[in-house]
């Protein structure tokens, strides 16, 4: 990048600041992540808004939340190999800055079509954002030190989006949706400045050829499951396209596989998954992830919707568990330290999965202080499960894997996210449909909404108890 002062080496940083280098590195990423996880978990709260001004229904204006996802979700694939071609500096920098522009103009559009390029041009940038923060643990951090640092750095980053909802409905009420855009523009800008003088260059590593057959394939066998979800609304479960699409996914993962077997650089390799507690991990991910973001999509939608709360009032509801998260995370990280991470991330999903049973049995009749209440219990669990997860799933990962299994850990999280916020939207919308419409029926639709998600976080929990090394 010409005209920016010469990065220092990583040398000279060390023996600038000491043993505090590796916490200033750890929190100017930090930063630039909380504006890319600002872009998702605030703009929950416009969906309706977008939908009366556009005049769209809610499994149209979901494509807002998980084209953004999607695109999150895909671009990490090549993080990897961009880490080798321009290091970790430039690429930080150039993510944060594409993110910074693209919310800029989203905040301008005019049209739904624009407004959903620019939430895509977000999530690629968050994509590429979002490995490098677990990256900057695993180099810099030794493995007893790792849980706490997972911790404070999901404190900041969680802490943030906590309070996003509730500032996030103030601005919806008062100035519009285009408001909720520009939420991440100050971290973005004090990233962008810190990153410059804390993040060394990097050093010269031998560069594998770009993959593009197996990048091509991971990002068919994703993008043909979502549409698949979409396609359910639309033509049913047994619809020749919705098939076709199935299909089609499970063959691009197939094919994906095979490829990785046999190719000398992969973009993922498969020997990554030769261990249990990495596997396991995945599988808990992807579940878990589906859980996390249903849910946050989810409890805004469904105060507003069935329950006939305002913006304000939607986003202070999560308000309280969103401080509970904060501060629940750095004490999942100390646990992770000092007790097995399986068993602690075994008891955060449990209470996760626990905390969505009185929204599905009492539907429309739960009032506002047992949302804030059951949401609290909700997001102890989740501080305990995150750093525990990370911690316990990446324990055994070589330092040569370090970049792939980074990529793939935030992958599977954010590929079951975009697919359970998408199947949670035309669920909803299917039950509703299917009860004959009215106020019961989306309150019911709801309540079997919550159900579905109590049952994926049952499967986490299988997963995340054979999450042990192989004897």
């Amino acid at each position: 990048m010409r005209g920016l002062p010469e990065a220092p080496t990583l040398d000279a940083l060390v023996a600038r600041h000491g043993a505090a280098f590796k916490w200033l590195a750890l929190a100017v990423v930090g930063l630039a992540t909380i504006g890319a996880v600002l872009a998702t978990s605030s703009f929950n709260v416009a969906v309706p808004a977008l939908g009366r001004d556009f005049g769209l229904e809610q499994d149209q204006v979901q494509w807002a939340v998980t084209g953004f996802l999607a695109a999150l979700t895909v671009a990490m694939l090549p993080t990897p190999w961009l880490l080798e071609l321009v290091g970790f500096r430039r690429l930080f920098l150039s993510a944060n800055l594409l993110l910074a522009t693209a919310s800029i103009a989203g905040a301008m559009a005019d049209g739904f079509a624009f407004l959903v390029a620019m939430r895509i041009l977000q999530g690629v940038a968050a994509g590429l954002l979002q490995p490098l923060p677990m990256l900057v643990v695993m180099r810099l951090f030794p493995p007893g030190g790792q849980g706490r640092a997972h911790g404070m750095l999901g404190f900041g980053i969680v802490l943030a989006p906590a309070i996003a909802p509730s500032i996030a409905g103030v601005l919806l009420d008062r100035f519009g949706w285009p408001s909720i855009f520009v939420m991440s523009l100050p971290f973005c800008i004090l990233a962008g400045l810190l990153g410059l003088y804390l993040l060394p260059r990097g050093t010269p590593v031998e560069r594998r050829p770009f993959d593009w057959l197996g990048i091509g394939l991971l990002c068919a066998a994703s993008l043909l499951a979502i549409d698949f979800i979409a396609s359910l609304r639309q033509h049913g479960l047994l619809a020749p396209w919705t098939l076709t699409l199935l299909g089609l996914a499970v063959l691009c993962g197939f094919g994906f596989t095979r490829h990785a077997r046999r190719a000398a650089a992969p973009i993922v390799s498969i020997d990554l998954f030769v261990d249990r507690c990495f596997s396991m991990g995945a599988v808990v991910g992807v579940t878990y992830g589906f859980g996390l973001y249903a849910s946050t999509y989810l409890i805004p939608v469904f105060l507003q919707s069935a329950l006939g709360y305002d913006a304000t009032y939607a986003g202070l509801a999560l308000l309280p568990s969103g401080l509970v998260l904060a501060v629940a995370i750095p004490l999942g990280g100390v646990l992770a330290d000092r007790y097995p991470p399986r068993w602690i991330t075994v008891i955060g999903l449990a209470l996760f999965g626990m905390s969505f049973l009185p929204f599905a049995l009492l539907g429309g009749a739960i009032s506002y202080e047992e949302v804030i209440a059951y949401s609290l219990l909700g997001r102890l669990g989740l501080g305990l499960t995150i750093p525990a997860l990370t911690v316990a799933s990446l324990s055994r990962v070589p330092p040569t894997h370090y970049g792939q299994a980074s990529m793939v850990s935030n992958y599977t999280r954010q590929l079951g996210g975009v697919i359970g916020v998408a199947m949670v939207a035309v669920f909803v919308e299917w039950r509703a449909a299917a009860q004959g419409g009215g106020e019961l029926a989306i309150q019911s639709s709801y309540a079997q909404a919550f159900a579905l998600l109590t049952v994926f976080f049952a499967l986490a929990l299988v997963a995340a108890v054979r999450m042990k090394p192989r004897e």
